[in-house]
């Protein structure tokens, strides 16, 4: 017979076979290369050791940002067809279990942070109130969304701190402000596809707040973030290549946004990347 597996193994496997895809990492770590990129000198690519150190942090908190949502939502998820085969919910790990995984990730994250100067160690180590908090804010609020961008953009300041010093808030506080903006359209149009069993269960999201008015919400926050990513560009003396890009940004956001029609459930619309801890 087989040997049963030690607690950490056992979360890391059930954890990883539920949360194969990458995108959640990518949406974590594009932020950190926006910041790290506008902080390079003008004409030098950004650096690419340190890009590589966020490339492994986003790996683990993303991770740690999955174990800790299952950990609050293994009630919920049971409920939910999508999410009852989630390891807590299903039954193959314990509580416990997931605090030994989640203590690993956080440790091997930490050893991460302290490869960065003191003031990144300081302003990353802020942003574990928020990892930790968004889970819950589906229960009080239908804007779950707005706290999980307040979370997934750190990295737009952690960037930037990285590679300076310490923030030029002139840049960073605008790149973070047009991340937040991004993080409001991509999951508002993902919770559509959680609605019908968000109001059985009783939890909130910005999908139920806006219903038929999503689409034109989806419109304000584009253009807030476009004005946000300008505003940073200007802040620090981007140029054409840069406001280029910014254009590109601006058209596939519209191209999404005309794929979606309420009140399909955003996933039938559009293709859309999907969140961090996978509501």
């Amino acid at each position: 017979p087989l040997e049963p597996l030690d607690p950490l193994t056992a979360a890391a496997v059930a954890v990883a076979t539920q949360h194969p895809g990458p995108a959640g990492t990518w949406l974590l770590y594009l932020p950190c290369t926006w910041s790290m990129a506008l902080a390079a000198p003008p004409g030098a690519l950004p650096h690419w050791p340190t890009m590589a150190l966020f490339g492994a942090g986003a790996v683990l908190m993303r991770g740690a940002g999955c174990t800790i949502n299952d950990m609050w939502d293994r009630d919920y998820d049971k409920k939910v067809a999508r999410t009852a085969s989630r390891p807590l919910a299903a039954g193959e790990i314990s509580t416990f279990q997931s605090f030994v995984f989640l203590g690993g990730q956080l440790s091997l994250a930490l050893c991460v942070l302290l490869c960065l100067n003191y003031y990144s160690i300081v302003l990353g180590a802020a942003s574990l109130t928020l990892v930790v908090s968004y889970p819950l804010m589906k229960r009080i609020t239908y804007w779950p969304q707005l706290v999980l961008g307040l979370t997934f953009n750190w990295g737009a300041l952690l960037g930037w701190s990285a590679i300076r010093g310490s923030c030029d808030w002139s840049v960073c506080l605008p790149l973070y402000l047009a991340g937040v903006m991004w993080t409001l359209v991509y999951d508002t149009i993902y919770a559509h596809q959680d609605k019908r069993d968000d109001i059985l269960i009783g939890v909130k999201s910005t999908a139920l707040r806006f219903k038929e008015d999503t689409k034109r919400w989806l419109s304000g926050f584009s253009t807030a973030m476009l004005v946000g990513l300008c505003v940073a560009g200007m802040n620090c003396n981007q140029t054409f290549p840069y406001y280029s890009a910014v254009a590109a940004v601006g058209a596939h956001l519209a191209h999404q946004q005309r794929g979606f029609c309420y009140p399909n459930d955003g996933v039938h619309s559009l293709v859309v990347t999907v969140s961090l801890w996978e509501e």
